[in-house]
């Protein structure tokens, strides 16, 4: 027989009810009377009581309904749970304080959905269809229409060269063109890795041109092999070239553009605005110079030298050292390494190994300093770069490659800078002041280039690896507002890291005092809709960065409090295009940002049509109350802020350390030093070698 079960199954409120009543005791056989003490009970009377539930008095249930029961209530009893934690999460989000949320002051509508976009001086580049689109930054009106592609535009670049425009389209196949924006003409350059055989094409990964225009560099992949391509700009030519267009006409010669269309001027029937823009294809400008060639570094592997001397005797001069290019480990140790390395991760190492993917580079162009120092018969203009600084993934090294140079020229590294892990992440100052190299173990080591001495090393908190470094221009907190001091501020830091789970964190490094880390956002870990994907600093804003979150949300961060002070979003039913990748431009010397936007969502169109109708917003910090003073006195002289002590003294000890360091790296002598220091060295070992031929 079945032991007694309930018979009807029970709703959450039920079987809450059955556990609140208290159960009773029911004993089996007859019932006695018990002894006055409890030492005399019985053990055995234990087993003889069971626990029975009033309502499992009337009815039972056999198997497996008795099983389905238990499931039943423990379904409701869940759902019960789970309706409670929502209904405490929706009153908590009711509760939060939302911040103001300001809509754009204007909008660009576009017939076709924009891939990318650029802001330099006052104009916006807006890359898409077969080409790309220029607007005024002011009214958002179109000016001009370059369409003379067959694929679209995917990446756009503009770089400010005074007063004309370097732009800089990469279209769907990873073709890179050279275009030059002079006030009211667009001359094309050059397209630099086009070819007619369409079997040897390559592909542009990824570029950068110096601030200023003298230098551009491109990392191109193609027949399984990826190199870095450096040129030199010639933009004192090209200004020539086109006030004088007589000396660039061409009319004998015509230079063949594969894809692009005939050429035509633009006027202003078809555009918003009356300014008269045309692509004057006639005139061929002067090409880049290419000046070098840079592959990723080769593999390390056994030496063939048979004593150190050889080794010592290898190597010419002091540069490129740490690179482990020349090193005396054969063959033999590389393999009992390599064994060893098998026998310890093994279980790790198991299975199908998969192709290691092509080594990817990060580069930037390096103004003069005390570490990137010219040497003293080369003579460079002010601001112009004159060291390229490169590192590759999966690599421990930062290389240093003077800019100094032509095609023919040995390609070797004037100095290395070697890493405890691989590199995984670096960022550059704007100024070309400040470099953080982030490593895979989450450890970021802070240099101040223009000194000549790092701030110091820090470490992520574990578990957090860096995904990007943002530089803010350094600030300080004058009566609860955020002010740029006037003048230079030398060793002064700071930055934001963006970790790879959505947590943000302000790295600060003041002189000789060590870095600092404060955790600006928590990685989320209820609301995952709410994790960051996205980070940029806004400039006209001292201390403030746009935060783009996977749901859609833009706010304005104050890193100082830190504290959010408003929130940005399109009208009606537009959101940001694509949570994780959404395509915005901050500009760098006005006080907008742009962002596009899609319409809502509506039904696939039967005639297949691709045309889609999008939008580009932009927002004007200055238009919005909260913002406004900000924006406009956002400076503070040093008067003031000596007089309000906002910056701490500093010890005197601090003061002579820091004056010491300074004068160390700024005497160009030791550079000589050392190289008469390592061609002395070369000279003996050489000397030493010949003796033991001898021998």
């Amino acid at each position: 027989m079945f032991p007694e079960l309930p018979s009807v199954m029970s709703s959450p409120v039920g079987s809450r009810a059955q556990k609140m009543r208290l159960p009773m005791f029911t004993q089996k056989g007859i019932l006695e009377v018990p002894s006055p003490t409890e030492k005399d009970w019985s053990k055995d009377d234990d087993e003889d009581f069971v626990f029975r539930d009033p309502d499992r008095e009337r009815d039972s249930l056999p198997q497996p309904y008795r099983m389905i029961n238990k499931l039943v209530n423990l379904l409701f009893d869940r759902a019960w749970e789970v309706i409670e934690e929502r209904d405490t999460l929706r009153q908590a989000e009711l509760s939060r304080t939302q911040p103001t949320t300001y809509p754009p002051v204007m909008e660009s509508k576009l017939n076709q959905m924009p891939n990318c976009m650029a802001i330099c001086q006052d104009y916006v580049f807006i890359g898409g269809a077969k080409g790309f689109s220029i607007y005024n930054l002011y009214n958002a009106k179109r000016i001009y229409v370059w369409d003379k592609l067959k694929v679209d535009v995917t990446a756009i670049w503009a770089t400010d060269m005074g007063s004309e425009i370097l732009v800089v389209p990469v279209d769907e196949m990873g073709i890179v063109r050279l275009l030059y924006f002079y006030k009211d003409g667009l001359f094309l350059i050059k397209a630099i890795n086009e070819v007619e055989d369409t079997t040897k094409q390559t592909t542009c990964v990824k570029m950068e041109i110096s601030q200023g225009g003298d230098f551009a560099a491109f990392l191109l992949q193609g027949a399984g092999d990826i190199w870095l391509d450096v040129y030199k700009l010639p933009k004192e030519s090209w200004l020539k070239e086109v006030e004088h267009p007589q000396l660039a006409l061409n009319p004998k010669k015509k230079g063949r553009q594969p894809q692009l269309n005939t050429p035509e001027p633009m006027t202003s029937d078809n555009l918003e605005t009356d300014t008269n823009i045309c692509f004057k294809g006639d005139i061929k400008l002067s090409l880049p110079v290419h000046i070098m060639k840079i592959k990723p570094p080769k593999p390390v592997t056994g030496t063939t030298f048979k004593s150190p001397l050889e080794v010592f005797a290898k190597i010419e001069d002091c540069y490129g050292l740490g690179s482990g290019q020349n090193h005396f480990i054969k063959d033999s140790q590389w393999e009992q390494h390599t064994a060893i390395f098998k026998a310890t991760y093994k279980k790790y190492l198991d299975g199908e190994w998969e192709e290691e993917p092509l080594s990817m580079a990060t580069f930037y162009f390096l103004l003069p300093s005390c570490i990137t120092a010219m040497p003293v018969e080369v003579k460079s203009p002010s601001g112009v770069p004159c060291v390229l600084g490169i590192h590759w993934t999966r690599h421990h090294n930062f290389f240093f490659y003077s800019l100094n140079r032509t095609l023919k020229d040995r390609v070797d590294p004037e100095g290395v800078w070697p890493c405890a892990a691989p590199i995984a992440v670096s960022q550059l100052n704007s100024s070309s002041s400040y470099l953080v190299l982030a490593c895979e173990d989450g450890v970021l080591t802070l240099w101040d280039l223009a000194e000549g001495f790092p701030l110091g090393v820090i470490a992520l908190p574990e578990g957090c690896f860096c995904q990007s470094i943002h530089f803010l221009k350094y600030f300080v907190v004058h009566k609860g507002q955020n002010m740029y001091p006037e003048g230079p501020v030398k060793s002064h830091m700071t930055c934001v890291v963006l970790c790879t789970d959505a947590s943000l964190h302000l790295v600060e490094a003041k002189g000789t005092q060590g870095p600092t880390n404060r955790v600006l956002v928590e990685r989320p870990v209820k609301h995952l809709e709410e994790a960051i994907c996205a980070v940029a600093p806004v400039p006209a804003l001292p201390g403030m960065v746009l935060v783009f979150s996977r749901n859609g949300s833009v706010q304005l961060l104050d890193v100082a409090k830190p504290q959010v002070v408003c929130a940005f979003a399109p009208p009606g039913a537009h959101h940001p295009a694509g949570h994780w990748t959404p395509v915005f431009v901050v500009s760098l010397q006005h006080p907008y940002f742009l962002l596009r936007g899609d319409p809502p969502d509506e039904p696939e169109s039967t005639d297949g049509a691709s045309d889609s109708q999008s939008s580009v917003f932009y927002f004007h910090f200055d238009a919005y109350p909260l913002l406004e003073n900000t924006s406009r006195d956002c400076t503070i002289s040093q008067t003031d802020l000596l007089d309000g002590m906002v910056l701490a003294q500093e010890l005197p000890l601090e003061k002579r350390c820091e004056s010491f360091l300074q004068r160390r790296f700024q005497k160009p002598e030791n550079q000589e030093n050392e190289q008469e220091h390592w061609s002395r060295l070369h000279r003996y070992s050489l000397l030493l070698q010949r003796d033991k031929t001898k021998k």
